[in-house]
């Protein structure tokens, strides 16, 4: 049986139409729909309900080493308040998750996983752990939600002061009064716009939630569902677990070069993302330019030689066609060239275009 985030009751006062989501009832769109939602993101702000992720807590003398062997990225340098991205490898270098890793102090790091990938996640951890650290799954007492948009910051300033708003990407304050409740305020997202995030207590979340919608309503604010988050991101030409990322792709297949560190002590999948050397298959952007949507796992060709697959693929509406990011052989990449994707028996002609596909301005 799926379980329910803190918002449920207000997700249904609100009209939503919920599905089951790794776990959860969530809401895959509100009455609005996933378009308006979308656009409203881009030009003002949207407000979504994130609870759904998993938190885990790392703390100890040895946390900092555990979290350095668990994740493909450099931790050593993070100071408190700050915010780092990771993948997290299997020990052939596949993707057993992508995760936000925050340095809460010393010897305490916050790390947010994936919803559906949370128990096998805290299963790796706990096989991994040592020394002087302890995990601790705060998933089910904690609830996160995400202001997403160009006018995010103003709607924040509502409801707390200016001086609460972090003042660089990827960087968060604790105990910050957000509308009288208590919040860690994180400077991050998963929509390629300006936006904040914010971690409460699971009882207080309904509180929260509501006093944005309330206060943001002069901002043009609108609550957002599964749907709009997803082509958001696909848009913003960020992976997703499961699509772009599994236990089979490394990071570098990935196009995730920049977040693993080869020159840092060990971590788990190191000798075999070196071993592999440079990737054979790299993720790419495809605008398709006949009629047709591409979606997960249809077939790529170039003639009549298969080169590759979809990842994620939907339209997009503030860039206007239908995107799609995929897994290609490397020889076949040229920005600026073109292949056919198999859409359902017929092979519809795209363009090899840079990622991301939306950048704000």
């Amino acid at each position: 049986m799926e379980q329910k985030t803190p918002l449920y009751d207000a997700h249904l006062s609100l009209g939503a139409k919920m599905v089951p989501f790794a776990g959860y009832l969530m809401p895959i769109q509100y009455g609005t729909g996933v378009i308006q939602e979308h656009m409203a993101v881009r030009t003002s702000c949207g407000l979504f309900d994130v609870s759904h992720m998993g938190e885990v807590l790392l703390r100890g003398k040895d946390a900092l080493n555990n979290v350095q062997t668990l994740v493909t990225n450099d931790c050593s340098s993070m100071v408190d308040g700050q915010i780092r991205y990771s993948p997290m490898c299997n020990e052939s270098g596949g993707i057993v998750d992508d995760l936000i890793v925050y340095r809460q102090s010393a010897d305490s790091y916050l790390l947010v996983i994936n919803a559906a990938n949370r128990h096998k996640d805290i299963s790796w951890m706990k096989q991994h752990l040592f020394g002087d650290c302890k995990l601790e799954d705060i998933s089910d007492e904690t609830a996160l939600i995400a202001l997403q948009g160009p006018r995010a910051f103003e709607v924040f300033k509502r409801l707390s002061s200016a001086d609460n708003v972090p003042e660089r990407y990827y960087h968060f304050l604790s105990d910050v009064d957000v509308g009288g409740v208590n919040c860690t305020v994180s400077r991050t997202g998963y929509t390629g716009e300006l936006g904040l995030e914010f971690f409460c207590r699971a009882s207080e979340a309904p509180v929260l939630w509501d006093a944005l919608l309330k206060e943001g309503a002069g901002e043009g604010i609108i609550p957002c569902g599964l749907g709009a988050r997803d082509t958001l991101r696909l848009e913003a030409a960020m992976p997703l677990y499961g699509h772009e990322l599994t236990d089979d792709i490394t990071p570098l297949e990935a196009g995730l070069d920049a977040f693993v560190k080869l020159n840092k002590p060990d971590f788990i999948g190191k000798r075999a993302i070196h071993e592999k050397g440079a990737p054979q298959r790299r993720r790419i952007g495809l605008k398709i330019t006949g009629r047709g949507i591409a979606r997960e796992n249809f077939r790529i060709f170039s003639g009549k030689e298969e080169i590759g697959y979809i990842t994620s693929g939907t339209f997009c509406p503030c860039i206007n066609y239908p995107a799609a990011m995929a897994l290609v052989d490397i020889n076949f990449i040229t920005p600026g060239g073109t292949a056919e994707v198999d859409i359902r028996g017929k092979k519809v002609g795209a363009e090899i275009v840079a990622l991301p596909f939306y950048k704000r301005a």
